[in-house]
């Protein structure tokens, strides 16, 4: 790639920022407030995650400049476990990447639920909310709509205008909550608080999420030893500034303790601004933001099915394409179902955010770990002009002893979503004998 085409430090630090910086925001601070014992346990899980993230975006920059794969985490696995392991954490990973979906389409639907009914609607109404705008988007990539880079940017530039006037409202006297009293100080255990910050930061990670796919910078950028260190951290020091002071002010403007219970707070923080009016404003942008999003991992994932397809890890049917209309008729309804189904039997934000998150926390630990194999791989690459992460291997040691703690506090603290995710991957790990037996009598 020539030095002209190239990415710079701006457009690295960019990149990183707008994959980043999701829906979550916008809903996840409940979750993780829920979970917080106080206000210093919910400031340092988002402290936390942006470190944990900063970690983990270096360790990956460094995977990628080390072995350059198109195409997701496939080969990588393959390169440095068994096809096997490669098989099942890239399809939990995409069944992740559902769940992502079906989570981000529930945000939507808790908002715009507060502008169509009176009443608080059912979970199971607002479940089929959401099943309705993913069906409404694989209806429309079934009949070969794309959706442009133009409307893309402007998604970017109404999530972030959104943030802007989240954090505008600490200039707001109006936007203050009077539920501002200190509490009375209640004792807890060394184990509450670990508990209480392990469960907070499984939000929080939801939040954090996307920055691994800076496992493709390696190659791309403009002196990379240089580049990709600073674009990382000035990106995540961004992202970790926007996203405590969107904290800071939903605590001034809704409080800490009626945080953990109030439905749509973005809203409610934009209500106490600019009044109903503004609210309604809101939530309707926040609305088109989720429907784009839905569409975008509509349009992205059929595509990383398509791939392993091509790869003869998922069958040839997944790789079948409408010319006519350049469809991916069959990996899109499949990924549409898988969405479908998720949304079906958790039909709840919070059973997502568990299942989600501990599926990621088994595909980011185990991709993380193979920064050590390819370590030992590849020293012939060594002062080559790659990018080397500095104070290796601490980094990628933090990162993957962290998704093991938030894994961990999923499993301790709703089993069942954790084994339901163990079975999962074990059912892929048998698939996966199961098809390389039929392919060896055949």
């Amino acid at each position: 790639m020539s030095s002209k085409n190239q990415l710079r430090l701006f457009d690295l630090t960019m990149i990183v920022i707008s994959l980043v910086i999701g829906m979550g925001i916008f809903r996840t601070a409940t979750d993780s407030a829920r979970a917080a014992l106080n206000t210093e346990v919910y400031f340092a899980a988002w402290i936390a995650g942006g470190l944990v993230a900063l970690c983990g975006a270096l360790t990956y920059a460094e995977i990628g400049s080390r072995f350059p794969v198109t195409g997701g985490y496939y080969k990588i696995f393959a390169e440095c476990y068994h096809p096997s392991i490669a098989f099942a954490i890239n399809c939990i990973i995409l069944i992740s990447n559902a769940a992502s979906l079906s989570g981000v389409a529930l945000i939507g639907s808790e908002y715009i639920s507060q502008l169509v009914f009176t009443e608080p609607p059912t979970d199971f109404v607002k479940a089929l909310i959401a099943m309705v705008a993913v069906l409404i988007f694989y209806l429309v990539n079934l009949s070969g709509l794309r959706l442009s880079s133009k409307t893309q940017n402007v998604l970017m530039m109404i999530k972030i205008g959104m943030i802007l006037v989240l954090i505008g409202s600490l200039f707001f006297p109006s936007a203050t909550s009077s539920d501002l009293a200190p509490l009375v100080a209640v004792k807890h255990s060394t184990m509450d608080y670990v508990k209480s910050f392990g469960l907070a930061l499984v939000a929080v990670s939801f939040t954090y999420g996307g920055y691994q796919q800076s496992i493709n910078f390696g190659e791309e950028v403009h002196e990379p030893r240089r580049t990709v260190p600073r674009g990382i951290f000035i990106g995540i020091l961004c992202i970790i500034t926007l996203y405590l002071l969107v904290q800071i002010a939903y605590v001034k403007a809704i409080g800490f303790e009626e945080l953990k219970t109030t439905k749509g707070i973005a809203a409610v923080v934009a209500e106490r601004m600019f009044g109903p009016v503004g609210k309604t404003i809101f939530t309707i942008l926040l609305f088109l933001a989720v429907l784009a999003y839905v569409n975008v991992l509509l349009l992205s994932n059929p595509r990383v099915m398509y791939a392993m397809s091509q790869d003869g890890i998922l069958p040839k049917a997944f790789a079948r394409k409408d010319k006519e209309r350049d469809v991916l008729t069959v990996s899109l309804t499949v990924f549409s179902a898988i969405c479908i189904i998720v949304l079906f039997f958790a039909n709840t934000f919070d059973k997502i955010l568990g299942f989600t998150i501990f599926l990621d926390s088994i595909g980011m630990a185990t991709s993380a770990a193979t920064i050590f194999i390819l370590r030992r791989k590849t020293k012939h690459l060594d002062n080559t002009g790659i990018y080397s992460m500095k104070l290796y291997p601490l980094l990628p040691l933090v990162f993957i002893s962290t998704y093991l703690f938030v894994g961990t506090n999923i499993f301790l603290d709703t089993p069942n979503l954790a084994i339901t995710g163990l079975v999962v991957f074990a059912v892929f790990l048998l698939v996966y004998f199961l098809a390389v037996k039929g392919q060896r009598k055949s």
